[in-house]
């Protein structure tokens, strides 16, 4: 079993931060990518930020300045920091995970979801 544990979502005002955590646990042998996806009510799910297991990243455009992802190879753990948050940075944030698990290869994993509001 593998588990994907987001934390750190809220309601913060046009101009604020948050920063976004994501643990995974579980018999993991090995992690390559990890990334965060967003989905606001009545739109399609989208890409956020990805980063590999070197450590190369990846943005949307529309993000692109403002938030920055990371991760923490030892602790199996992605981070995404969101600086000069927008009204239309509202969403379900989610994060995911191409893990390589013994016997079952690599799978994708992804978390819960985690709410993220920008109102004043």
């Amino acid at each position: 079993q593998v588990h994907l544990v987001e934390s750190g979502g809220g309601l913060v005002q046009p101009g604020g931060s948050l920063r976004l955590s994501c643990a995974a646990s579980g018999s993991i042998f090995s992690i390559n990518s990890m990334g965060w996806y967003r989905q606001a009510p009545g739109k399609e799910r989208e890409l956020v930020a990805a980063i590999t297991s070197a450590g190369t990243t990846n943005y949307a455009d529309s993000v692109k300045g403002r938030f920055t992802i990371s991760r923490d190879n030892a602790k199996n753990t992605v981070y995404l920091q969101m600086d000069s948050l927008k009204p239309e940075d509202t969403a379900v944030y989610y994060c995911n995970a191409f893990i390589f698990v013994l016997a079952r290869g690599t799978q994708v994993y992804w978390g819960q979801g985690t709410q993220v509001t920008v109102s004043s």
